[in-house]
């Protein structure tokens, strides 16, 4: 069995805290002041308060969220995190009002260290999937392949 280090622990449970149980600002002990998310949709990256503030309207919007990390890679200054979302969507949600539906998505993190803090994160995830589930989009639209 392999032992994580000290860094993988740390990410794991600043995760388990600010994702599952919104403690968000634990996420200070973890991201540098000057931290930037940046997403593949796009858009200015979110700086360390407004990732803090989606977690927690996230969480709103559906209560029971549960946020695993599936795996992790680390190399040098940087750690490939692979993780999962459940949730009930109970809350409005980027103007979505509830639906009551269960959603599942999956997503990748990257994280770049200076130090003991994280910089800078690329998160990339399929917005389709949670929009396929909360039934916004119907799930046949969803597979339909465009025509080359």
């Amino acid at each position: 069995m392999t032992t994580e280090s000290p860094r993988k622990q740390r990410v794991r449970q600043v995760w388990q805290e600010g994702w599952g149980r919104g403690e968000v600002d634990v996420l200070d002990e973890l991201l540098d002041p000057g931290y930037r998310r940046h997403t593949a949709s796009g858009g200015a990256p979110q700086s360390r308060e407004a990732f803090k503030a989606s977690i927690l309207s996230t969480r709103e919007a559906f209560p029971d969220l549960t946020t695993t990390i599936e795996e992790m890679v680390e190399e040098g200054d940087r750690i490939a995190i692979r993780w999962r979302s459940t949730g009930t969507h109970t809350g409005t949600f980027h103007e979505v009002p509830p639906t009551g539906r269960e959603v599942e998505v999956f997503g990748v993190t990257f994280a770049h260290f200076t130090g003991s803090t994280v910089t800078e994160e690329w998160v990339t995830w399929d917005p389709l999937q949670l929009l396929t589930a909360l039934g916004i989009i119907p799930l046949s639209a969803a597979t339909r392949r465009p025509a080359i």
